[in-house]
């Protein structure tokens, strides 16, 4: 009974561990794949991140803030990536050694889909802060409009973005309800000036003031600087009440046509001062109509009135 019992056992036990040598084998192999999956995607992501840091340090103006983007970008890649490859090696291990992993799926996907719906919006701003960094829509240290409101780039996560305005007041904005961007200091930035002046003035001889001035500021060693280009002369924009508009504009570095922009318009007084260029102010002039002759007045010194 007992040989028997032990004869009987022992091609159970060599076709068990068959199956279990075949299936480490396959675990093995599985463990494998996900292992060079992964030094893949660890190769192309380094490959990735040194492409999008050299392509953003040709405009950086902030040094040091294109190698944190792209950090931040391919480790967020990285994270996703990894989290997505090793699910796939779990559920094909499980598989292998013989479990349903259909009822899992389907608890996940359930799961998966409640926390879709409770964090939806959650979800819609991390996508678009990805992509707002991504896309090197605004930096740190960018002047920006979001939504209306201007103020200084203080904080960008792929949740929310923070401006400062000038009165301190810090605005945060979640990055799925920013409508409207507009970025002050993307690479460049410009000076735009509608200088009036008088009609009776030659506006040719107000243009070329206005360039002297110009070339005068650009050749300071204090704001020569600050210019990417000589200053340009658009011309006469528009007939107002009671002044010609001359448009310029100054093309300076970022963040630098505020303080190049003040120093221009305080020379161009100046100049128009010593010039004789007069600059208009409103006024107003007030007729009464035609002079009417004047009243006959009698004044009466002999006491009462004649009749009583």
């Amino acid at each position: 009974m007992q040989a028997w019992s032990w004869g009987g056992m022992v091609p159970w036990l060599m076709h068990l561990g068959a199956a279990v040598a075949e299936a480490a084998v396959r675990i093995g192999v599985v463990v494998l794949l996900g292992y060079a999956a992964i030094r893949f995607v660890r190769i192309g992501l380094g490959h990735l991140e040194r492409i999008i840091r050299l392509a953003g340090e040709r405009t950086e103006s902030v040094p040091g803030t294109a190698q944190k983007r792209a950090a931040t970008l391919t480790g967020i890649l990285r994270t996703i990536a990894l989290a997505f490859i090793w699910s796939i090696v779990i559920i094909e291990i499980l598989t292998l050694v013989g479990l349903d992993v259909r009822p899992v799926l389907a608890g996940a996907g359930i799961l998966g889909l409640a926390i879709g719906f409770g964090a939806q919006n959650l979800i819609r701003d991390l996508i678009s802060g990805f992509f707002i960094i991504l896309e090197d829509q605004i930096r740190l240290g960018d002047v920006a409009i979001i939504n209306g409101t201007g103020g200084l780039v203080e904080a960008i996560t792929f949740r929310t973005t923070n401006l400062r305005d000038f009165s301190g007041v810090v605005h945060i904005f979640p990055n799925g309800a920013i409508t409207t961007l507009s970025n002050m200091t993307k690479e460049w930035s410009a000076f735009v000036l509608d200088m009036g002046v008088a009609y009776k003035e030659d506006t040719d001889r107000a243009a070329e003031v206005m360039r002297q001035v110009g070339e005068a500021l650009r050749n300071d060693p204090e704001f020569g600087g600050k210019f990417v280009e000589p200053i340009e002369i658009v011309g006469v924009e528009h007939f107002a009440d009671s002044a010609v508009n001359i448009r310029i504009r100054i093309k300076t570095k970022p963040l630098e046509q505020w303080t190049v922009g003040r120093e221009y318009r305080r020379r161009l007084k100046k100049a128009f001062d010593a010039e004789g260029i007069e600059i208009p102010f409103p006024h107003r002039t007030l007729y009464m109509g035609e002079a009417s002759r004047p009243f006959l007045v009698q004044a009466d010194r002999g006491g009462a009135p004649a009749g009583v």
